[in-house]
């Protein structure tokens, strides 16, 4: 028996129709699914495809072939207003419109249910509040969203979507050209929607970290094909690595979730400490180029005060650190101090 998807791509290509040429295909066969009350991140380089598969999903373009599928039912079946009602979208669009505040342009979202005069009902009131609410964007309403910061922008926008209460959101990159804070605040805004409104949000990201550790299912699109499944598995399945197959300098750290830089290895340091200091030092030292062995812990009048001479040992002492290399040892102080003695070492 099929599986209850509330969206799904079966065999779908697609690309670009125009009358005058033949179609050109972005990608090809795409099979691909969603529920309600999960959290999708569309992963993958620039240029692939992912803003076209984004806005053949929302039914801005139509699919070349295959079915696309909105409750088994076919997008192309839906009349726009319906459709509205059921999906909402998110562009990467940065509107400075003069003189419209925040208040009315997630009224904007409202849009399926007014009437031809576009007069908001006490319930459309009570959905934009609410939608404004939820992004954190209380004391913005009356705001022109030309003197608003980006951060708060892409919120009011989101809001927009919120107030069109649809089932489905779809988010093109919605985290770009956000500071670290802001970007972290729009992924748990729409992690939240998720698991408080059983909401499926499908959003394209580069955070590949992010993506991991949030999303429910990632779609992973690579220059020969589009797969999907959730993060664990497709970490370990080993696709990450082929968003990056012909950069050398790159390889993907399950540990992590996160693409590394392949650096070249200045040696390695046994590495004896405990606590936050280990943990700090390990971090500072593999920064550097070393491989970091940890060795045991020992207290402090058990430590050997020197290490064989043919590797580069670091011991914690109670008010700093003990570097030893070839025979000789020098003390140092601060975590800094400790990097930059390493440093010279690996010069010599």
């Amino acid at each position: 028996m099929e599986a209850d998807f509330y969206i799904q791509c079966k065999g779908v290509s697609i690309g670009y129709k125009e009358q005058s040429t033949a179609s050109i295909a972005v990608k090809k066969d795409i099979s691909l699914h969603a529920n309600c009350g999960e959290m999708v991140a569309l992963i993958g380089g620039n240029g692939i495809g992912k803003s076209t598969l984004l806005k053949t999903i929302a039914g801005f373009m139509p699919p070349l072939s295959g079915e696309l599928l909105l409750r088994k039912r076919p997008l192309s079946e839906f009349p726009a207003a319906e459709l509205a009602r059921e999906m909402s979208f998110v562009s990467t669009e940065n509107i400075r419109v003069a003189n419209l505040t925040v208040r009315e342009l997630v009224g904007l979202g409202r849009f399926p249910y007014t009437n031809w005069f576009g007069r908001l009902t006490n319930n459309d009131q009570v959905n934009i509040d609410r939608a404004i609410v939820q992004t954190g964007l209380s004391g913005y309403e009356n705001r022109p969203i030309n003197r608003i910061s980006d951060g708060e922008r892409q919120r009011a926008m989101i809001a927009r979507a919120l107030a069109q209460d649809t089932r489905i959101m779809v988010l093109d990159e919605p985290t770009a050209f956000l500071d670290i804070s802001n970007k972290y605040e729009i992924v748990r805004i729409l992690h939240q929607l998720v698991y408080e409104q059983g909401k499926c949000i499908i959003f394209s990201t580069h955070d590949l970290n992010t993506s991991l550790t949030l999303a429910d299912r990632i779609w992973l699109m690579l220059e020969d094909r589009v797969v999907e499944g959730i993060p664990e598995e497709m970490a370990s399945a080993g696709y990450f690595e082929a968003l990056f197959r012909n950069n050398q300098h790159l390889r993907f750290d399950p540990e992590r979730d996160d693409f590394r830089i392949i650096r070249e290895k200045h040696g390695v340091v046994n590495l004896t400490a405990s606590g936050q200091e280990q943990i700090m030092a390990k971090k500072a030292l593999e920064r550097l180029g070393f491989e970091v062995i940890p060795a045991p812990s020992v207290p402090p009048s058990l430590r050997p005060s020197v290490s064989p001479s043919s590797s580069i040992a670091v011991i914690q002492q109670p008010k700093g650190w003990n570097i030893t290399f070839q025979g000789t040892t020098q003390y140092v102080t601060t975590l800094e101090e400790l990097c930059r003695s390493i440093k010279d070492i690996s010069i010599q």
